[in-house]
């Protein structure tokens, strides 16, 4: 890509959670902070918790929610960020040994022009890459392919988790 050009990513198969997201009453985050198989949760600490997104970019797509509901990362206390900070690492190692990613996007999208879907509760999302992870389906159809059912990639997360010790 030369200088000056804007390179667009379209990611229509967000759009239903998106949507579904701004009319669903509760926050799921809240939601899923009382929840585990149901709702995807997978680890829980003492101030934040980590869960699968439903709608994932990839297989092992994460987010690490703290239980308080917060927009802001200035809003949290010092601890909480460390654990979440904690939390996020255990799990890019639970997820390399299981998928073997090259890389991650680790990232925080605070408030809705940041393209947070939902910009009420932040979370961390942890997206494991692989090289050439878009493809031709991707591009040319507007279509994400899963590999993977995401209750399969519930119980290898949490079993990767609880081997590393604590839950």
């Amino acid at each position: 890509m030369s200088g000056g050009e804007v390179q667009h990513v379209f990611a229509p198969w967000r759009f239903g959670y998106v949507t579904n997201a701004q009319r669903t009453q509760e926050c799921i985050f809240c939601a899923a902070a009382v929840g585990d198989e149901e709702t995807l949760t997978v680890l829980r600490g003492e101030h934040a918790f980590v869960l699968l997104n439903r709608f994932p970019y990839t297989s092992g797509h994460a987010m690490v929610a703290p239980y308080a509901h917060a927009s802001e990362i200035d809003a949290l206390d010092p601890g909480v960020l460390t654990e979440m900070m904690g939390m996020a690492a255990r799990v890019v190692t639970a997820l390399r040994g299981i998928y073997g990613p090259h890389g991650f996007n680790l990232g925080l999208n605070l408030g809705e022009a940041a393209g947070a879907g939902i910009a009420d509760h932040l979370h961390l999302h942890i997206v494991p890459r692989w090289r050439g992870d878009t493809s031709f389906v991707t591009v040319s159809g507007g279509i994400r392919v899963i590999p993977e059912d995401l209750t399969e990639t519930f119980r290898k997360l949490r079993a990767a988790l609880e081997a590393q010790g604590g839950r």
